[in-house]
């Protein structure tokens, strides 16, 4: 029960820090990528590669928190519902510039953070 708990505060703590990011980077208008939700997955994407590398290749996380941090916080954090949402709306909108360059940008984006997260955290 006690893990629940702390899935609960960092996944409180992860949406808040969405909400941050999203007022941080306003999308202007409803036309053009969504960059709060682009930044949150790509800081989501770069953390994660980050906390499980010193979790699995050096130890320095304890399995727990790292399923505190990967699933409660990042898991809140990140945004592929909002993504997909975003996505759908370009799509019905006819924006199918702004759809691709979010797509290739996010997807491309997202593997490249969790790379770097790793190298990253090899490098510390």
């Amino acid at each position: 029960m006690e893990k629940i708990a702390y899935l609960a505060v960092a996944g409180a703590a992860g949406t808040l820090a969405r909400y941050g990011i999203g007022t941080v980077f306003q999308r202007d208008g409803l036309t053009g990528v969504p960059w709060g939700v682009f930044a949150a997955n790509m800081i989501g994407s770069l953390l994660f590669g980050l906390i499980w590398s010193m979790s699995e290749d050096r130890g320095w996380i304890s399995e727990n928190m790292r399923v505190v941090a990967l699933v409660g916080f990042l898991g809140a954090f990140t945004t592929f519902s909002t993504f997909a949402f975003d996505n759908v709306q370009m799509a019905r909108g006819s924006e199918w510039g702004w759809f691709a360059v979010n797509m290739v940008l996010t997807n491309v984006g997202g593997l490249a953070a969790v790379y770097a997260g790793f190298r990253i955290a090899r490098a510390l």
